[in-house]
């Protein structure tokens, strides 16, 4: 009874991730049917169905980095009682949904292309750093403008300062003979003033 309870309690969870919109696209291709009243459709292309099972990968890829990093602070986290066991339980099982999407991707490429199994994940890989690469960086040419422009009111705010100190008129104050002043120190110890010339 209480394991039937727990069972059910962890099906009406919701899920860690949103709906895998780029598993749905792939099946969807995979499955497509003729519209009703044609006799049959042109079949789907093998490279468009290859872009959209690598588009799957990619996401899956994505799936498993955020994974990976949420496991330790969710379990650090439970092991201080700051979460409850419902959340563990939906990550454990967000868990094993990635490794059975994992493998059904395998299962899928090598099906599309003999031994493509074993490298899509490299290749998605490498696609997902080069998104996550672009991105950062119109973050940061984003944010070049802005400071572009702090530094332009910066640039100017002290140019005006230093128009300012060289505005301010030098008042010269007459410089008397004690000014000009030198100590020198006698051969017996004694300091004498000594004016210098001019």
């Amino acid at each position: 009874m209480y394991r039937k309870r727990k069972a059910a309690n962890s099906a009406n969870l919701a899920p860690w991730f949103p709906p895998h919109l780029q598993r749905n696209i792939y099946l969807s291709l995979l499955h497509l049917d003729p519209a009703e009243g044609k006799e049959k459709s042109p079949a789907v292309p093998e490279s468009v169905l290859r872009a959209a099972l690598l588009r799957r990968a990619v996401e899956d890829i994505r799936r498993i980095i955020e994974i990976r990093s949420a496991k330790q602070a969710c379990s650090t986290l439970l092991q201080r009682g700051s979460i409850g066991d419902d959340l563990w339980q939906r990550f454990l099982r967000a868990e094993k949904e990635m490794e059975e999407e994992l493998r059904d991707v395998v299962m899928e490429a090598n099906a599309l292309a003999p031994n493509w199994g074993q490298t899509i994940f490299q290749s998605a890989n490498e696609i997902a750093a080069g998104t996550m690469f672009q991105n950062r960086l119109k973050e940061i040419q984003a944010q070049t403008d802005v400071e572009k422009e702090w530094w332009e009111k910066r640039r100017a705010s002290i140019q005006s300062e230093f128009m300012k100190e060289l505005d301010i008129p030098t008042t010269t104050v007459g410089k008397s003979s004690d000014d000009d002043a030198v100590l020198v120190e006698s051969a017996n110890g004694s300091i004498r003033n000594k004016k210098g010339k001019k």
